[in-house]
């Protein structure tokens, strides 16, 4: 299996499909997930000519269960050095849930001169927690229970999260056990303390200077009814602070990538990447 070693000595898996002189289309997973999460895109970016990469995050998947590093600079440095590693150029970058925050925030950091195209979806920029000054957020509380529910049951508490992560508690939903029991499956995949320490880094991080730095086309793609992510408090505030953005909202979208949801935002992140 490939993997690349940061600086840290920190082991990041990735995979690496494809025509490896085509465009690279990178691939950031949500949490507690991996690369897995991307399978389906994977596949129908290489099978449309592109190079499809996609690594798991530290503490995830196959990577090294860190105790040291779960933030969101490291994730980005992460980011960072398998793109050198592979002298990645002209990079599509796209992002699920937390990982769109991870691509926002190594695309401002690092990618300037490297990245051409950014799509999110579902991505907890530019911040998720509740304030003063973002009323539409998520309260502390709720990020505190999920600490919470990880620390006392973490395998009950991911099957319990699959419900309104896949909208399976929604009227009509025709998302199967086996997408819930894959999340769990990649959920108890993850290095405990990643896991537990991620959760103040996908509620707390504040992106709202990364999207302001971001010159180049970006997708910001939401389920409507997305019940993790408050599209209020994500795609809709994100979108006011990037120079070059498109917003879509999917009806009855929700935050995990499946079902019709799933088979829409593709057909639209091909037309983003060939565009």
């Amino acid at each position: 299996m490939p993997f690349i070693t940061t600086d840290d000595g920190t082991e990041i898996f990735y995979k690496d499909w494809g025509n490896k002189d085509a465009q690279p289309i990178i691939f950031s997973h949500g949490w507690p997930l991996s690369s897995d999460a991307w399978d389906v895109e994977m596949k129908l970016a290489a099978d449309n000519g592109f190079r499809a990469i996609a690594h798991d995050r530290r503490g995830h998947g196959r990577s090294t269960q860190t105790y040291f590093g779960n933030d969101m600079d490291t994730y980005a440095a992460d980011l960072d050095a398998l793109v050198r590693a592979l002298d990645l150029r002209d990079i599509i970058l796209v992002g699920h849930s937390t990982g769109g925050g991870e691509v926002v925030r190594f695309a401002a950091t690092h990618g300037v001169g490297r990245v051409v195209k950014i799509a999110t979806a579902g991505a907890v920029p530019p911040i998720m927690v509740k304030s003063e000054s973002n009323p539409e957020g998520t309260p502390i509380e709720a990020f505190d229970g999920i600490r919470a529910g990880v620390l006392a049951d973490r395998s009950q508490f991911f099957k319990d999260l699959s419900e309104p992560f896949f909208g399976t508690n929604r009227p009509g939903s025709t998302i199967s056990q086996g997408q819930r029991d894959q999340f769990w499956r990649l959920g108890m995949q993850a290095g405990f303390a990643a896991v537990y320490d991620c959760v103040k880094q996908f509620s707390e991080t504040d992106f709202t200077a990364d999207l302001q730095k971001l010159d180049v086309p970006i997708f910001i793609a939401q389920g409507d009814d997305d019940q993790i992510v408050p599209p209020a408090a994500a795609s809709e505030k994100a979108i006011k602070l990037v120079k070059n953005g498109t917003l879509k909202l999917y009806p009855g979208g929700p935050h995990g990538i499946a079902g019709a949801y799933q088979q829409e935002l593709d057909k639209d992140l091909l037309e983003f990447w060939k565009s």
